[in-house]
């Protein structure tokens, strides 16, 4: 039995994602949020944590982004994504009650505006730490609706009156699996490595001179986020996550690469892609092409070679 933390109360689109990556004989232990959920793993009060990181449609989730770059370190070990159906939910039998408050996730909200403002124009939004969080509120009688997964509605015993509501119904929230820093999962050839990257002093050129160590060794990015670090204005850092594994010859040296000219790399994960999307390389960027070079140079070092 394994033990994992995840972002809730129970009945978040999180707990579905973590459903389908864990077993039913695991614990499944709800926290009010990411910190909370990272800070678990940390001080050995789960193995693992299970937490958003990006929407299709909203973006980055700024906390988690922060609490792998800033916090205590920890790794990305896996990644799984959910397609994301919101369903407007109120207190059974109040169906034809008037809605005049109406809770949910800042991110939610932000992808069903076009329901709400159609359909709840005069409605008072107020914003919870998650989807389940006003599901479980409007269980408590503290508004009259929740857009929530329909999954919370099961958790609280409540009514759905409308589902798919969701402006994009194309909508996908990719999370992450998080344990502390050890074993790095092996290569899959379908892999995604995520760093954190540190420019120190703000400079001309400094953001190309991060991409160029990835433009030389054929390597493309997948994502790339600048964050503050929080030590003063103007000082920033930058979430990259890029194709390919750290055991793969040019992935690892575009970090020793990036290690060379930031004032701190901060390795975040290796880790298979959830969307099985193998990288693209040419004939100059292949494991054997990086060896090959490698043995080259050596022989050149001790005069084998000129």
């Amino acid at each position: 039995m394994r033990t994992y933390a995840y972002l809730g109360p129970a009945g978040t689109f999180t707990e579905a994602a973590l459903k389908t990556i864990s077993k039913s004989s695991d614990q499944l232990i709800p926290f009010a949020n990411v910190t909370a959920a990272l800070e678990a793993v940390r001080t050995n009060k789960a193995e693992f944590a299970l937490v958003p990181i990006e929407n299709s449609v909203e973006g980055v989730v700024a906390r988690t982004l922060d609490e792998l770059a800033i916090g205590e370190p920890l790794v990305i070990l896996q990644e799984t994504t959910l397609p994301v159906s919101f369903s407007l939910m109120v207190l059974a039998g109040n169906k034809s009650k008037r809605i005049n408050s109406v809770a949910t996730h800042p991110h939610a909200e932000a992808q069903c505006r076009a329901y709400i403002a159609k359909n709840m124009p005069g409605a008072e939004v107020i914003t919870t730490a998650s989807t389940a969080a006003a599901a479980e509120g409007l269980a408590n009688g503290n508004y009259d609706a929740a857009i929530a997964a329909p999954i919370a509605a099961l958790h609280y015993g409540l009514e759905i009156i409308a589902d798919d509501i969701g402006d994009n119904v194309a909508a996908v929230t990719r999370f992450v699996l998080v344990g502390k820093p050890g074993k790095i999962p092996a290569k899959t050839g379908h892999d995604r490595t995520s760093l954190a990257a540190f420019i120190g002093a703000d400079h001309a050129g400094a953001l190309l001179e991060i991409l160029t160590e990835f433009s030389v060794r054929g390597v493309n990015l997948t994502f790339i986020q600048s964050r503050p670090t929080g030590r003063e204005l103007g000082s920033y850092h930058f979430i990259i996550d890029a194709e390919g594994h750290i055991n793969e010859e040019r992935v690892g040296d575009v970090l020793m690469g990036l290690r060379r000219i930031c004032e701190d790399v901060r390795f975040l994960g290796s880790y298979p892609r959830a969307d099985k999307i193998s990288p693209t390389t040419t004939k100059s960027t292949t494991d054997k092409s990086f060896q090959s070079a490698s043995a080259w140079l050596t022989e050149v070092r001790q005069g084998k070679k000129i």
